[in-house]
């Protein structure tokens, strides 16, 4: 979205002259930090894009919870920031439409009885869930039976779902997989429980024009090709890119 307006729009979308930006790491498939300490990964490069639109420098603001992340855009203290799209988070944001598809996943002890996702729900079982993030969000609205214990972030959680001895853990399957490779007596149950929709995010009150430019940046850059390309770039597996357009919500 190379448009020749971009940089009018700059005092709309980036007001105090620089684009800041909420990075989350909790999610290590859309960010991390290189070796220099600076942000990297798709959610990275998406910022990266659109400061050079706007002809802008960037400030970081770097978090380890999505919720951490969220409160910073929604008080106006970032520009942008990236977040799975879920209602309760909608109150003072503006979500793009998504460009990644990221599938949730249980683990669960070799020896555990459980064998599928809809087994979970049992009022014996403790599902471990990164405090605040978009997996805690879907569960605390559809269990109905299990308990939900809280890991302060979501990176934490495989710790806490050892540590505790707990029944359940749950996440991105990506990390969750990874996890199973490292760790001895744990599986994963097959297939997903959600699919997470990431959007880049923004203060609603920008106003009609910057979420027009938003929703327009997120999607030039999966129907170009610059989303899979990514996706390559960093070696991201196990992630799709969205279709066009905004989910329906659960």
């Amino acid at each position: 979205m190379n448009s020749p307006s971009a940089s009018s729009l700059a005092p709309l979308l980036a007001p105090h002259g620089v684009l800041r930006v909420a990075i989350n790491l909790g999610n290590p498939v859309l960010a991390g930090l290189d070796a220099a300490g600076e942000p990297s990964g798709i959610s990275a490069d998406l910022s990266r894009l659109l400061a050079a639109q706007l002809g802008v420098g960037i400030e970081w603001r770097i978090f380890k919870k999505a919720d951490d992340s969220v409160q910073c855009v929604r008080s106006d203290e970032a520009d942008i920031g990236f977040f799975a799209i879920d209602p309760v988070r909608g109150e003072g944001l503006h979500f793009s439409p998504p460009y990644v598809q990221i599938e949730g996943a249980y683990m669960v002890r070799t020896d555990s009885p459980l064998q599928n996702n809809d087994e979970v729900d049992q009022a014996s079982n403790r599902v471990t869930v990164g405090a605040g993030s978009a997996y805690d969000l879907f569960l605390t609205r559809h269990l109905k039976h299990a308990a939900i214990v809280r890991a302060p972030s979501s990176p934490a959680v495989v710790e806490v779902f050892m540590d505790q001895q707990l029944e359940v853990a749950a996440g991105v399957k990506q990390q969750l997989e990874a996890d199973a490779q490292r760790l001895p007596g744990v599986r994963l149950l097959p297939g997903r429980f959600m699919v997470i929709h990431q959007a880049m995010g923004m203060p609603a009150q920008r106003g009609a024009q910057a979420r027009e430019y938003l929703n327009g940046l997120v999607e030039d850059a999966k129907q170009s090709g610059w989303v899979a390309e990514a996706f390559v770039r960093h070696q991201i597996q196990g992630a799709a890119v969205a279709p066009p357009g905004y989910p329906a919500q659960d």
